[in-house]
């Protein structure tokens, strides 16, 4: 969700930036070489499916596959959307460099919660699997939703109907962002369960390395 240029207040904006930075701190120390592809692949895919958007007051309602990035990536997804937003905001003007921290933020957040409430069903069967990913990708869209309508409304009262309306507006897209992550992580879990692990980190922990 691009939250435009001018709109949020400075506190707002200040905000976001410092709470992307350390997420993004954080998902840099955790990314782990043998994951790059991974997450540039994860990153690529973000940002191609959030350029289909509709305009929607000064936010907007796209596709976000932001929770298959948290479900797969954890901490990792800040740097790898932070990277996607800005291309866009850069190549196409979607959201804004001003805003980016917020927008990152609003939508990275959420998906590094997903991740750790989904965590025990990730290392379940197929099935419980594509049980966490349903979950994740509704509820990583619903959390942006949340986020978004609650940056605009930090800012300025006036914008209230107007993060009411964020909120109501992807509604639908937690359904369909939903399915197809639950059939991506199923996928996932069937051929590659290793993935599963938040860049690695599950794995390791088994084997003793770090942990998340």
């Amino acid at each position: 969700m691009h939250i435009s240029e001018g709109v949020l207040s400075p506190s707002v904006l200040m905000a976001g930036a410092a709470l992307t930075a350390a997420g993004c701190w954080i998902g840099y120390r955790k990314l782990q070489y043998d994951k790059i592809v991974t997450a540039s692949v994860l990153s690529a895919t973000f940002f191609v499916g959030s350029l289909i958007h509709v305009p929607l007051g000064p936010s907007s309602v796209h596709l976000l596959l932001n929770g298959i990035a948290g479900v797969v990536l954890g901490w990792v997804a800040f740097p790898c959307i932070l990277v996607a937003l800005l291309l866009q905001a850069v190549l196409f003007q979607f959201g804004g460099l001003s805003v980016l921290g917020v927008n990152t933020f609003n939508v990275a957040a959420p998906a590094v919660l997903c991740f750790y409430l989904l965590r025990p069903l990730l290392n379940g069967s197929p099935g419980r699997s594509a049980l966490a990913g349903f979950l994740g990708g509704a509820g990583a869209v619903l959390g942006t939703a949340l986020m978004t309508a609650f940056s605009l409304a930090f800012t300025d009262e006036g914008f209230l109907t107007t993060a009411k309306l964020v909120v109501v507006g992807h509604l639908p897209v937690m359904v369909i962002e939903g399915v197809v992550t639950m059939f991506a992580v199923g996928f996932l879990a069937r051929v590659r369960p290793e993935l599963l692990g938040g860049a690695g980190c599950l794995g390791h922990a088994k084997a003793g390395g770090p942990t998340c």
